[in-house]
């Protein structure tokens, strides 16, 4: 089993910045996909980032210029560096993991607001 455990949440105005943390610990095995995806209240759970174990990113259309996502294979933490947030990114975002077993964090809340 593997735990997620985030960090970061939070209240942010428009065009501020946001950096979310997750560690995950148990049995992570070598090569796994950590990522975020976001869940807002009536929408679908999508893809934010995501990376591999080599590095390789993806980013939703949405926030690409915006987010970047990195991690640290020796601690099996993974970031994400939000700038320029924008109303729309409010929230919930979940860490996760894929070994390829699947992997969720409990989720934190990301609120960008005036």
């Amino acid at each position: 089993q593997v735990q997620l455990v985030e960090s970061g949440g939070g209240l942010v105005q428009p065009g501020g910045s946001l950096r979310l943390s997750c560690a995950a610990s148990g049995s992570i095995f070598s090569l796994n996909v950590m990522g975020w995806y976001r869940q807002a209240p009536g929408n679908q759970r999508e893809l934010v980032a995501d990376i591999t174990i080599g590095g390789s990113t993806k980013y939703a259309d949405s926030v690409k210029g915006r987010f970047t996502i990195s991690r640290d294979n020796g601690k099996n933490t993974v970031s994400l560096q939000m700038n320029s947030l924008k109303p729309e990114d409010t929230a919930v975002y979940y860490c996760n993991l894929r070994n390829p077993r699947v992997f969720w964090g409990q989720g934190t809340q990301v609120t960008v607001s005036s």
